[in-house]
């Protein structure tokens, strides 16, 4: 059986056409373009049948509701009588599947039918593989095998298919909203919007204008009725960056569009249930910024329900030879350049810097190194200035021995050692002068304690 939305307030032509058309068809009634919109993108109907009634009140704003419908995924087939033909003409030409003159011919109009009902069939067919490889890109560009990256991956398919808000922490450049996308792509919303949407961007006195949508005339320069993001997302994901800087009164009526589910747009009473999921993002100190008063504590607590930290990629370096080589494929086949490996001290020299900038900043230096190198290896010589100096720093009466990886952990544990040395002892500053975490300091005294290493004449370090 073919479902079908009839975009009318004609009861008579519903009753006409399902009396006509017979059991292979099943006729709804649809008088609002919103209404219909969520029930085609919900699966609830298979093809959208406009009709256009010149014994309509107002025929102008009959035809804008026409042109927003067929401005979606809807194709919907145009009834319309000869006085309308033209109108109708070109509905189609911006993208309706097909017209049928009114009175219809009822052999023709099930032919129409069933062709758009094909068509929209092979649509959404099309869409959900796409939305699969989509998934699979997704978890793909996620790549790390350290046990820090595999805690995350496990958060990440618990969370997937249950209904609640996700906060993901972590530095500039680490992939929040990567593993946004991941929650999304391997969940059951998959196949719904995926809407990313970074609150930093959007200047104060328009962001809840971008979060909620507007109706005409709402305030002064909108021209049209438009659609928010909590609105766009469907029954998708939403996922808000950078929450930390919504100012204080938008933060409170998005507290309570997540403890009602639902919201209204500016200029309208009318209530809009909420039914995306929503994933929320933050390189800031949430408990700080609420203990500051510049975030409400409620709404900490009502996002703060499932929380997935990113680790900066100093604090899982064994991440990096994977990570850079995922880039080095990418943009080498992007630029034209027959880029095949990463020399092995080079390599040693991108897992000993800080990286400030995670991985973001790992993807510009390899795409840089990929321009610039002369052969189809990336060498030292092709590396940032920035990246060659800080791996030579105090290196100079190092003698290596052991494996390749071997002698970069030794090294690692010597910087360190000399920074706790030269900081008298203080962890703190230690971390700070090698631009690295307190955390990742710390694993660096645990592997000096749990094994000796050549030259360990550094005893303060596991003492200071």
């Amino acid at each position: 059986m073919v479902r079908i939305a009839l975009f009318s307030e004609d009861r008579k032509l519903q009753r006409l056409l399902s009396s006509a058309l017979g059991r292979e068809f099943q006729i709804s009634l649809e008088p609002e373009v919103d209404d219909l919109h969520r029930r085609f993108a919900a699966g609830e109907c298979d093809v959208v049948v406009v009709d256009l009634d010149t014994n309509q009140a107002s025929l102008n704003e009959r035809i804008a509701s026409s042109e927003r419908i067929v401005s979606t995924k809807m194709s919907p087939v145009v009834l319309a009588d000869d006085g309308l033909r033209s109108t109708a003409l070109e509905l189609v030409r911006q993208g309706a599947h097909s017209y049928c003159r009114k009175p219809p011919s009822m052999v023709e109009l099930k032919a129409m039918l069933r062709r758009a009902h094909e068509s929209s069939s092979l649509k959404r067919k099309l869409e959900a593989v796409q939305q699969q490889l989509d998934a699979v890109s997704s978890c793909d560009r996620m790549i790390g095998s350290s046990p820090q990256i595999r805690q995350v991956y496990d958060l990440v398919r618990r969370v997937a298919n249950i209904n609640t808000p996700v906060l993901v922490t972590g530095e500039s450049g680490t992939g929040k909203e990567l593993t946004a996308r991941a929650i999304h792509n391997l969940g059951n919303r998959a196949a719904q919007p995926f809407v990313a949407v970074c609150c930093g961007a959007i200047p104060e006195t328009l962001i809840e204008a971008e979060l909620f949508g507007h109706e005409k005339g709402a305030f002064t320069g909108t021209v049209g009725m438009r659609q928010g993001y909590l609105e766009q997302a469907g029954a998708g994901t939403l996922f808000l960056d950078e929450i930390g800087e919504l100012s204080l009164s938008t933060q409170v009526k998005l507290l309570r569009v997540l403890q009602e589910r639902e919201f209204n747009r500016l200029g309208s009473s009318r209530l809009i249930p909420l039914r995306a999921r929503v994933v929320f993002a933050t390189h800031q100190n949430l408990g700080e910024m609420v203990a500051q008063g510049r975030f409400r504590q409620d709404l900490y607590y009502r996002i703060n329900v499932m929380r997935i930290d990113i680790p900066p990629l100093q604090e899982h370096p064994d991440d990096i030879p994977l990570i850079a080589n995922h880039f080095l494929h990418l943009y080498s086949e992007m630029h034209g350049r027959n880029i095949e490996q990463i020399d092995p001290c080079a390599m040693g020299l991108l897992q000993a810097y800080s990286w400030p900038g995670n991985a973001r900043e790992l993807e510009n230096v390899i795409q840089r190194s990929i321009i610039v190198a002369r052969d189809n290896i990336i060498c030292p010589e092709d590396l940032p200035e920035n990246i060659q100096e800080e791996s030579v720093v105090n290196i100079a009466d190092y003698r290596p021995t052991g494996s390749f990886e071997r002698q970069l952990r030794d090294y690692k544990i010597k910087l360190a050692a000399s920074a706790v040395r030269e900081n008298q002892g203080n962890k703190t500053l230690a971390a700070r002068s090698l631009q690295i975490s307190r955390a990742y300091l710390h694993r660096l005294i645990r592997l000096a304690e749990e094994d000796s290493i050549p030259g360990r004449e550094d005893h303060e370090l596991g003492t200071a």
